[in-house]
């Protein structure tokens, strides 16, 4: 039943990256919001997008500071049959519904230029940035109830049958399948995710000319989430599963967990800008960042391993009884109730394996004091800006995320076929000396699979628009203003679960709308 929490507690990860790859958050300057090809851009946002080509800004001290605001949504529809038992929704469909806020996400970006020297910081939310909510819990939660459900039914009638049949031997039946007569269930859930990744950068770049610049810097990481939920209330044909774990303690098959997750890691990268005529060119490569999530947890986590006990007290189950054999050693029924209950108590030991077995899978990831695999990918990054007219910018982007030699939890990652691929263009238009008009567009395509989508890693591919203006104050100061929405498609799977043989689909989507505002000062 733990598994039915922990299998999903992952994506709830709070807002995860708006822009970007799995764990990258590329959106740090409200001017990205506005135009979203920044890569070949010369400005103060460049100390995140081209950290070699702020070496171009005039000499003295540049100061940016952002301001974000962004709402998500994340929807998943799922069918399975056995879902027409729940009492409180007895149909087959159901649609789990994530909303993640983040009302303030601020950045700074600073940069010092002197001669052919800039010196450079960044302090921004490299990835995470909010809170995600699922009212409901997520559609794996209920799936692995529902199979319990049905396995404690045919459980209880498989206990009446064996009874039966001993039943000339004056073995009671204790009637289980009256009391579990269907496996009709009910249950409470929730579940709550954040997750901040803050980075600190420091980089220096030199200009060796008025073409050529490069740079160099590394990012300080530090990376804090929380995880925080419940599946409580479990009824099986009415009856609280507490009565087959412990009936003397109402929550004993409640699972709950609380878990703080810390890290700390370090992303070296580097840059290059070449200037020439009305064209520039820029890359920057952002190395891999170790990162190892430790836990801290406060969990509850219910184990039936002593279901045998439980039946044989509390449910008169007298086949289970050890005392039995010995009654009948040396009777003609020796070999008979020997091999019945050897049956019967194989099924409880497999019914209460599979409980226990999903409860130790998942559980590894929010184990208290464990240390969890968490790699932010390597980055590259590409871009071409040309002056089409002295007016008019065009840039292009090209964006690849190393996903798949990232390290994750159990090498998740290598799930997948590659890592996250971008392509992004934008233009600005100066339309008079205080109005700088933009827009952009970008395409986002993960290299997911059926084996890496589940509850917990679920990401979809994207197209993103913005759109927004730079304000130019007076000669020190720029207001950027912009907004972007990113439009998702669909994610489609189907499987069949192991323990009932029946076919379970998800469909997958989310939602993205974000605000920005900054100001630009230059000194």
């Amino acid at each position: 039943m733990k598994k039915i929490y922990l299998i999903g507690l992952g994506v709830a990860m709070a807002l995860s990256a708006q822009a970007g790859g799995l764990l990258t958050n590329t959106n740090q300057n409200v001017a990205f919001n506005r135009m979203m090809s920044r890569e070949a851009s010369i400005g103060i946002d460049g100390v995140y997008s081209n950290p070699a080509g702020v070496a171009f800004l005039a000499d003295g001290a540049h100061l940016s500071i952002n301001f974000q605001s962004a709402f998500q949504t994340r929807t998943i529809r799922n069918e399975y049959a056995p879902f027409a038992y729940n009492t409180n929704n007895p149909t087959t469909e159901r649609e789990f519904k994530g909303k993640a806020t983040a009302p303030i996400i601020p950045s700074v970006q600073f940069a010092y230029n002197i001669k052919n020297w800039s010196l450079q910081a960044n302090l921004a939310l490299t990835g995470g940035g909010g809170k995600c909510e699922f009212d409901n819990g997520l559609g794996s939660f209920e799936r692995i109830v529902a199979n319990t459900a049905l396995g404690v039914s045919q459980l209880a009638a498989g206990i009446d049958a064996a009874s039966q049949q001993m039943a000339p031997l004056g073995i009671h039946d204790p009637g289980l399948s009256q009391v579990f007569k269907s496996p009709a269930y009910s249950y409470n859930s929730f579940m709550r995710g954040k997750q901040y990744f803050w980075g600190l950068s420091l980089a220096g770049a030199y200009k060796f000319n008025d073409n050529l610049a490069v740079a160099a810097g590394v990012r300080g990481v530090l990376a804090i989430a929380n995880y925080y939920g419940y599946v409580k209330d479990i009824t099986v044909s009415g009856v609280p599963l507490s009565m087959m774990v412990d009936k003397t303690k109402p929550n004993s098959a409640n699972i709950e967990l609380n878990c703080d997750q810390n890290g700390k890691g370090f992303t070296p990268y580097i840059g290059i800008d070449f200037k020439t005529g009305r064209f520039n060119f820029a890359a920057k490569y952002e190395f891999k960042t170790r990162l190892r999530m430790k836990n801290k947890s406060v969990n509850l986590a219910p184990s039936i391993g002593n279901l045998p006990e439980v039946l044989a007290v509390d449910y008169g189950v007298e086949l289970l009884n050890p005392k039995l054999a010995e009654k009948y050693a040396g009777t003609p029924y020796e070999s008979v109730v020997a091999n019945a209950q050897q049956t019967l108590k194989g099924k409880m030991e497999a019914f209460g394996q599979t409980f226990d077995k999903g409860l130790k899978e998942a559980i590894g990831e929010y184990e208290d004091g464990t240390k969890v695999a968490n790699d932010i990918p390597a980055y590259l990054a590409l871009g071409a800006g040309m002056k089409a007219t002295d007016k008019l910018t065009v840039n292009v982007g090209f964006h690849y995320f190393f996903d798949k030699q990232a390290t994750g939890y159990n090498n998740h990652n290598k799930l997948l076929k590659r890592g996250t691929i971008e392509y992004n263009a934008g233009v600005e238009y100066d339309a008079n000396k205080l109005l700088t008009l933009s827009a952009g567009w970008q395409s986002t395509n993960y290299g997911t699979t059926d084996a890496y989508m589940d509850d917990k890693s679920f990401v979809v591919s994207s197209n993103s628009i913005g759109m927004g203006a730079c304000i130019h104050a007076s000669k020190m100061i720029d207001v950027n203003v912009a907004y972007f929405t990113t439009i998702y498609g669909h994610k489609k799977m189907s499987q069949i679960d192991a323990n009932t043989n029946m076919e379970y689909k998800s469909d997958f989507t989310r939602t993205n709308n974000t605000l920005g505002v900054g100001v630009d000062i230059h000194f």
